[in-house]
């Protein structure tokens, strides 16, 4: 992995969504990316391989939905390979991250990341959501289930008053009805994701 025409197109996206981050941010979310894609190669933790793309697809895509996070604690469900929950921890220390999947080898891959970037307040648990325990002021899912699905299992996990985010593609209309009762839709955002034609949303919910 060359790092410098890397680093050139994550500080331009970077710039391009207005986010400055942390000293040695930059650095640490490639460290991540050549993490990944070392143990892409034995365990195919994502179907991205060109580590420019990664930096789009990857990086910038979940560092799109920095603004609207909330609250100190945060629960990234059906996270894969740590997306966007390890951008997230990088951009912006000193929130408690869970990270959840119900991979085995994913969760793994996520331990060794958590150790060998040195990533504070960050862990790892394999479960399925609806087993999960806990309350979170903020939870991240990015393309995990539709928001039927993802709010009927892992509803219970978000604080009165807190944020759920959910990235979703273009489709994300077709969803809206299957909210279910409780919730409610607070807030719609297209995110401009520098160098990704296809069209990406977040949609914000919250307790009814």
């Amino acid at each position: 992995m060359i790092r410098a025409p890397l680093h050139d197109r994550l500080e331009h996206g970077l710039a391009a969504l207005g986010l400055a981050l942390p000293d040695g941010a930059s650095g640490r979310l490639l460290d991540y990316l050549a993490l990944l894609e070392r143990w892409n190669a034995t365990y195919n933790l994502t179907a991205v391989r060109d580590p420019a793309e990664m930096v789009t697809r990857h990086l910038l895509d979940s560092l799109a939905i920095l603004p609207h996070v909330r609250g100190s604690t945060l629960a990234d469900l059906g996270t894969g390979p740590g997306l966007p929950g390890i951008p997230l921890a990088i951009a912006a220390p000193g929130r408690e991250i869970l990270l959840v999947d119900s991979n085995g080898k994913k969760v793994r891959f996520l331990r060794e990341a958590i150790r060998a970037l040195k990533l504070e307040g960050v862990r790892a648990v394999q479960s399925r959501v609806e087993e999960l325990q806990g309350q979170f002021d903020c939870i991240t899912a990015r393309a995990f289930a539709s928001l039927a699905d993802m709010l009927g299992w892992g509803g219970h996990l978000l604080v009165p008053g807190g944020t759920w985010l959910a990235m979703k593609g273009p489709s994300a209309d077709d969803e809206l009805a299957g909210i279910p009762a409780g919730f409610r839709l607070c807030g719609r955002h297209t995110l401009q994701v520098p160098g990704l034609e296809a069209e990406r949303q977040l949609l914000v919910l919250g307790r009814a």
